[in-house]
């Protein structure tokens, strides 16, 4: 069998903190197929690769047959995977743009790769040309801010609208680069934040994640584990209190709220806090420096909605609870 073409970040993390693997695991994030191997190596009977993005299937095409019918490919979104699975034993949620996609000019992800202004993981419906070609200025700057966590929001967000029409990565890479300082050495690119922001938008990425966290809690059968790998502060807060919330023995976890009822919880904590990578693993992978894991085993309690506020989710203006 080939190498994976990428290293999966915390993949050792995640074996050790879920051992014994057994059974059937799902990976929501498919990608290029290196948390899928790695559970079948290490003792997995089957994995449900989920996948939105049609590449990533193609790519595979040269290994997965080696597997046999042990991956099972499923081309769809992770927030629906309850409707196709269910008693999993194991849950893997690698989170953010994959490498494949950083890597192609033409998918358009890529501040440092001149390609059109796409970012749709699905390769369908809304890109980011639509978005910042359609949008009105205020709504642009909302999404910069609430997706990007970037306070120049405003500033970048009339830029772009002054010079619309904006089609490719290159131009609004520009456009950012000129509201914003020259960056200092080790800084980040200044079009890191509004390029995030506008992939996020575009994928509803922390509405897929929201979706998907309680579609896990529904899918895993008691005993099961759900490990979520994250790469900036909103996903990670997300994941840290919906697993906070689902483990405890109250509706919510605001300590100021009244206590209506006591429930039973969801989930156990395996770790209070995020693992990290260790610096061998961030020297190999400088990928890994950011990444978070959080790991929570299923109970058999009943499975229940939570509001995305308490998961910590941005909200835009009209956005359900």
């Amino acid at each position: 069998m080939s190498d994976a073409p990428h290293i999966p970040v915390l993949i050792n993390a995640i074996l050790d903190a879920c051992a014994p693997i057994h059974g059937t695991w799902l990976d929501g994030t498919f990608g290029a197929g290196g948390y899928t191997r790695r559970l079948l190596d290490a003792g997995a009977e089957r994995v449900i690769a989920v996948d939105r993005d049609p590449l990533a299937f193609e790519m595979a095409q040269d290994w997965i047959g080696d597997y046999g019918d042990r991956i099972v490919p499923v081309a769809d979104t992770f927030s629906r995977l309850d409707e196709y699975a269910q008693n999993l034993d194991g849950v893997v949620l690698d989170l953010g743009v994959s490498s494949m996609q950083l890597d192609l000019a033409e998918r358009g992800f890529s501040f440092m790769r001149d390609g059109p202004l796409d970012m749709r993981m699905s390769q369908t419906g809304f890109s980011a040309a639509d978005l910042v070609n359609m949008k009105d200025e205020a709504e642009i700057a909302d999404i910069i801010y609430l997706y990007g966590e970037e306070r120049a929001s405003r500033r970048i967000a009339k830029a772009i609208v002054a010079n619309r029409p904006v089609t490719t990565t290159a131009q609004l890479a520009r456009i950012v680069e000129s509201c914003l300082p020259r960056p200092k050495p080790n800084q980040s690119h200044p079009a890191t934040r509004t390029f995030q922001a506008l992939r996020i938008a575009v994928n509803d990425e922390y509405g897929e994640l929201a979706t998907g966290m309680e579609a896990a809690e529904r899918a895993l059968a008691p005993g099961g584990q759900l490990a979520i790998v994250t790469f900036h502060s909103v996903e990670d807060r997300m994941a840290k209190r919906f697993i906070q919330t689902r483990s405890a023995t109250t509706p919510n976890a605001n300590r100021y709220a009244p206590v209506l009822d006591t429930v039973v919880p969801a989930f156990t904590q395996k770790t209070r806090k995020a693992i990290v990578a260790d610096k061998d693993e961030v020297a190999m992978n400088p990928r890994s420096r950011s990444a978070k894991l959080r790991v929570a085993v299923r109970t058999d309690a009943p499975a229940q909605p939570m509001d995305r506020k308490d998961m910590g989710m941005p909200m835009m203006k009209g956005d359900a609870q």
